[in-house]
């Protein structure tokens, strides 16, 4: 299983999800609840600590790697991600194929395509940049260290802001599938999916970097307005 990791960017931090951010966690899930239609969001101290159980516990069956996202700034956690969907292709050709099973010894592991999600961020820190930056810092991460194939996402279908993100951010649509699964509000959803391959990795980068780099002269002129002169 791929061994948790600190990636920090100038924005934020994703730092391996641990106990100790439980209440930061629940501070984060408290605020306006009302952006949190599609995608589970602990609400309170208990519901956070079961989170960050259930997080860890498919972490040491190696089936996910979750972050706490860190707003680098203050220090102050402001939502969740995680790699999953951790697929293995070496080793020898095995049929039916075992998914997620790594070949070698499973503490060296790396894998060969995963998925990014189960992400929320707190209204406070949506339309920052922080998302941008983090998703840069996973999927740097996963096609630099760890030599991925694929990275794929995935979205409710009704989620059109988050649709309308990884779309700008140059992931590949590669459709919808129908009536897929029961969504959080407990309707029959259909879910986008998307990916980005190796081979598309640094014309990706190139548009998160550009988009990136687009934000900072923003910031650095409404930093300048508050010093007096």
């Amino acid at each position: 299983m791929p061994v948790p990791v600190l990636l920090a960017g100038r924005t934020v931090r994703l730092e391996p999800l641990a106990p100790h951010h439980t209440e930061a966690l629940a501070v984060a899930g408290a605020e306006n609840r009302t952006t949190y239609a599609f995608t589970p969001v602990p609400h309170g101290v208990q519901a956070s600590h079961e989170y960050i159980h259930r997080a860890l516990a498919d972490q040491a069956a190696g089936r996910s790697l979750p972050f706490a996202v860190v707003r680098a700034k203050d220090g102050r956690v402001v939502g969740s991600t995680r790699f999953l969907e951790l697929d293995y292709w070496q080793g020898p050709l095995v049929w039916p194929a075992v998914p997620g099973v790594p070949y070698g010894d499973p503490v060296t592991a790396v894998p060969d395509a995963a998925e990014i999600g189960n992400t929320w961020l707190s209204p406070s820190a949506q339309g920052t940049g922080i998302n941008t930056e983090a998703k840069l810092l996973m999927l740097r991460h996963a096609f630099e260290t760890w030599g991925v194939r694929r990275i794929s996402l995935r979205a409710d279908a009704r989620n059109t802001r988050s649709r309308a993100a990884m779309e700008r951010l140059g992931f590949t649509s590669e459709g919808v599938r129908r009536a897929h699964s029961r969504g959080l509000d407990g309707a029959v959803r259909s879910t986008a999916f998307y990916s980005v391959l190796d081979e598309e990795w640094p014309a990706v980068r190139s548009i998160i970097e550009l988009r990136l780099a687009a934000r900072a002269p923003a910031r650095r002129r409404r930093r300048k307005t508050l010093v007096p002169a």
